[in-house]
C-alpha cells in the first residue's frame, strides 16, 4: 500500500484501490445479509427493539440522535415501511429539519444485553396525519409527527463492537461530568449546572410524553 504521506507526516487514504488493500475480500455472509425489504427474521428482531439512532444529513451538517420508547420502538406499517413517532424532546428538531433537506435516514436498533444491532436504511417523510397522531398517543399525548421511513436496506451487525467494548456489562470507572456540569461550562456559567441537575430527573420524568 502507498498511501499518501503528508506535510504532518501521518499516511491518508485517498483512493478506493488504497482503502481496499487495508480489509480482506467480503464474505459470502456479509454480502448476502443485507435485502431490500422488511424480512420476517430482521422484522422479529426489530420488533423487539426499544431503541435506536437516527442518522440524518442536512445543509448545517449530520445528525445522530437517540429514539427510545417501549418496544416495539417503530410501527410495521409493511415490509417495506416503517413508522417512527416523534416524541417529546429539546424542540431543536434537527433530524427532522435534516429530512426536509435529504430525505435519506439510517436506523440502527439495539436491544439491551444483545450483542447484535440492526440497521435499516432508507428514505424518510414527516406525516402529521390526524388519525395517525392519534394512533401513536402514550399517556393521552400524540407524537409531534410521525417519520415514515421506506425501507432501501436491512442488515445486521455482528456482536465484536459491543464484545470489544463490554458494553452490556460496562461498568464506568471514570468520573464524568453531568449534564448540569456540562452546560454550565459551555454556557460560561449562563446556566446554573447545579440547579439544572437538581430538576433534571423530575423533569424528564414529567417530559416524556
Amino acid at each position: 500500500m502507498q498511501a499518501k504521506c503528508l506535510d504532518d507526516g501521518n499516511q491518508q487514504i485517498r483512493t478506493l484501490n488504497e482503502l481496499q488493500e487495508l480489509f480482506a475480500p467480503v464474505g459470502s455472509a456479509a454480502t448476502r445479509k443485507e435485502v431490500n425489504y422488511l424480512h420476517p427474521m430482521y422484522r422479529q428482531w426489530i420488533e423487539a427493539s426499544p431503541f435506536a439512532v437516527l442518522a440524518t444529513s442536512g445543509p448545517s451538517g449530520l445528525d445522530a440522535s437517540p429514539r427510545g420508547d417501549p418496544a416495539s420502538l417503530v410501527h410495521i406499517q409493511d415490509e417495506k415501511t416503517l413508522l417512527l413517532p416523534e416524541r417529546r424532546g429539546n424542540n431543536r428538531a434537527d433530524s427532522l429539519k435534516n429530512i426536509l433537506h435529504d430525505p435519506r435516514v439510517a436506523l440502527l436498533f439495539m436491544i439491551p444485553h444483545i450483542g447484535e444491532s440492526l440497521r435499516v436504511n432508507g428514505h424518510a417523510r414527516i406525516l402529521v396525519t390526524p388519525d395517525l397522531l392519534s394512533r401513536f398517543a402514550m399517556h393521552d399525548k400524540p407524537p409531534q409527527c410521525v417519520i415514515e421511513i421506506k425501507v432501501d436496506a436491512v442488515f445486521f451487525h455482528c456482536s465484536r463492537a459491543a464484545v470489544r467494548s463490554n458494553l452490556w456489562q460496562y461498568q464506568s470507572q471514570h468520573a464524568v461530568p453531568t449534564a448540569g456540569q456540562m452546560l454550565e461550562t459551555v454556557t460560561q456559567a449562563d446556566i446554573d449546572g447545579v440547579a439544572y441537575d437538581q430538576a433534571l430527573q423530575q423533569r424528564v420524568r414529567d417530559t416524556l410524553y
